[in-house]
């Protein structure tokens, strides 16, 4: 009984505290930020009883109106498919993130609760298993408009998605090698050891640097986020969601954003030693020149789950500037930077991998 209502509570943690918000946060952030970069005010003129809230009033504008916009359907699309695409791309970023861990165990009321939705052996798999259906999602959702435009955004969303998860993959490859697991919640304890006599982290960028390096732009391409959208294709008027309004269309717009905090939460975990903090151990801290500093449990417990958040805002922000600085690709120059220069790099990084692996046994 404790087990099932520790889960629920997980859950509505994740959904409702975590994800939905920060994708809030993510779209109010977006306008913000090229607001400054652009030097405009941005998103302000929307007030509850005069009170503007630097723009967050106007987000929740926007949000109301995504709920009474008219949902227009074409006359001619698949009726069926067409209203099941927007949530099967939701479903598909919520679901991923079940099997990211946010914090350590936490002993509570006599139970250990782990603070994951789902501790499977198989976590690694189960993420590269489920993701992929948000693929599936926008070639259904393109399909279904039954309008050339969106179909042609739907093949370049397909093509390039299709592309770049080969490269997501095999860039983490490296670090399931390194780490011998493919549990996540067992990657992220042994990023928790230490170098130079407790002075490095033994965290997944020191470990993978490479790893790193192919992982971010593959990951952000994997977003449709510029200078990555070429599913979308703003400017072009030509995109996989061309045919929608209201509700639907904010579903897609909203699993974007979610894509965005799930890629952050990846980064985290695999790079950035997930809710480890640096000289943080379960009754304390110790640090290398010698001080400690006991804590309660509970105090490291939450310690440790603000780091996770701290990670996953900042990584937040970091991908919004990328977006603001950067321009398109063309999408033969997406395709090529993939498959003659990430590619090649990945499968040389497993080699390497494996090499330094066997020299070091």
């Amino acid at each position: 009984m404790f087990e099932t209502i520790a889960s629920i509570i997980k859950i509505c943690f994740i959904v409702v505290c975590l994800l939905l918000p920060m994708a809030f946060l993510l779209m109010w952030a977006e306008r913000k930020e090229s607001a400054i970069m652009q030097d405009r005010i941005g998103a302000n003129r929307a007030s509850v009883f005069g009170i503007r809230a630097w723009g967050l009033i106007s987000m929740m504008a926007d949000a109301i109106k995504m709920f009474v916009k008219e949902d227009f359907s074409p006359p001619f699309a698949n009726k069926r498919l067409f209203h099941f695409a927007p949530f099967l791309a939701m479903f598909a970023v919520l679901i991923t993130f079940a099997v990211i861990p946010f914090g350590p165990e936490w002993t509570l009321l006599g139970h250990t609760v782990k603070l994951q939705i789902a501790d499977l052996g198989v976590g690694f798999l189960y993420m590269f298993a489920l993701a992929p259906l948000g693929i599936y999602a926008i070639a259904l959702g393109a399909w279904a408009s039954n309008n050339k435009y969106s179909a042609l955004g739907g093949i370049r969303a397909v093509g390039q998605l299709i592309s770049y998860e080969v490269v997501v993959g095999l860039s983490l490859i490296g670090l399931v090698m390194v780490f011998g697991t493919v549990q996540l919640d067992s990657i992220v304890v042994q990023q928790g050891d230490y170098w130079f006599n407790g002075w490095i982290p033994k965290w997944g960028v020191f470990l993978q640097p490479l790893g790193l390096l192919l992982f971010f732009p593959a990951g952000f391409a994997e977003t449709k986020r510029v200078p990555f959208d070429l599913p979308e294709g703003e400017s072009e008027i030509i995109g996989f969601n061309l045919e929608y309004s209201g509700l639907k269309f904010g579903l897609f717009m909203m699993s974007e954003f979610i894509e965005m905090v799930i890629l952050g939460a990846l980064l985290t975990t695999f790079f950035f030693g997930g809710w480890q903090v640096p000289w943080l151990f379960s009754d304390g801290f110790h640090f290398p020149w010698g001080w400690d500093f006991s804590l309660p449990h509970t105090a490291v417990v939450l310690l440790q789950v603000m780091s996770f958040l701290t990670k996953l805002v900042f990584f937040g922000w970091f991908l919004q500037i990328v977006r603001w600085t950067l321009p398109r690709f063309r999408y033969d120059q997406l395709i090529r930077l993939c498959w003659l220069y990430l590619l090649p790099l990945a499968v040389l990084n497993v080699v390497i991998t494996g090499i330094v692996i066997l020299v070091l046994q």
